[in-house]
């Protein structure tokens, strides 16, 4: 069994890291992928780079042409709003199951979890979205349902990119205060065992997070960073 940094082969290696730099926008959406210079940085040739960004091609990472011309794919209003309905059905449900089925174990990690929790704020910026993601993780696998856990597992990560331009846009701290202080009730309904409010907390949550607000702004036209 291969460790959680060990490849199979070189395409695997190229694909885990542009796609971890597209999710965390270091490579912008939209900026021309060059991929003898991008191939170099990953210190390999281009044949496994290329297939690569065939396989983030089809995941609506990547764009490629005939030519083999590559960029990042633009956030889309429409992809942002897709991603965002279905998480409205499925994070309700993962929280209910995970009040059901929720262990010691599982408890224990929410809390750790819940421990490290930032508000999701420009001030606090990659720290905060990846305390934000442990804690919901935590919460999925209570589910104990792999199936529902895989599902949201990439759907969260489809939506990273709008949550990191939501992040850069303006609404104001009250609503990432909020956003915090509901982790915190989340979890307490989880451990408590009720299901019925932890997945009406849930949806309300997921109502006022970060890619909605950025289901807004591209809507209203607003530039995608």
């Amino acid at each position: 069994m291969t460790g959680p940094n060990v490849f199979l082969t070189k395409s695997d290696a190229a694909y885990a890291e542009v796609r971890r730099r597209i999710l965390s926008g270091e490579l912008a959406p939209g900026s021309v992928l060059a991929q003898y210079d991008l191939a170099e940085s990953l210190s390999m040739s281009i044949t496994p780079l290329r297939e690569a960004l065939r396989r983030l091609k089809g995941e609506g990472l990547v764009e490629l042409d005939v030519h083999r011309d590559a960029r990042v794919a633009p956030l889309h209003a429409a992809e942002a709003r897709e991603l965002f309905e279905i998480r409205l059905a499925l994070d309700p449900l993962a929280a209910g199951l995970a009040a059901r089925r929720r262990t010691d174990e599982d408890m224990a990690a929410l809390r750790e979890t819940a421990g490290r929790l930032l508000p999701v704020t420009r001030q606090w910026g990659e720290e905060a979205l990846v305390a934000h993601h442990a804690f919901h993780r935590a919460l999925y696998r209570a589910s104990h349902n792999e199936n529902l856990v895989g599902m949201l597992d990439g759907l969260w990560d489809k939506s990273d990119r709008y949550r990191r331009m939501g992040l850069e846009l303006p609404p104001g701290e009250e609503p990432r205060l909020r956003d915090h202080a509901e982790h915190q009730t989340m979890m307490r309904l989880v451990i408590d065992g009720d299901a019925e409010a932890a997945g009406r907390l849930m949806r309300e949550h997921i109502e006022q997070s970060l890619t909605a607000a950025a289901i807004s702004a591209l809507e209203d036209g607003s530039p995608a960073r």
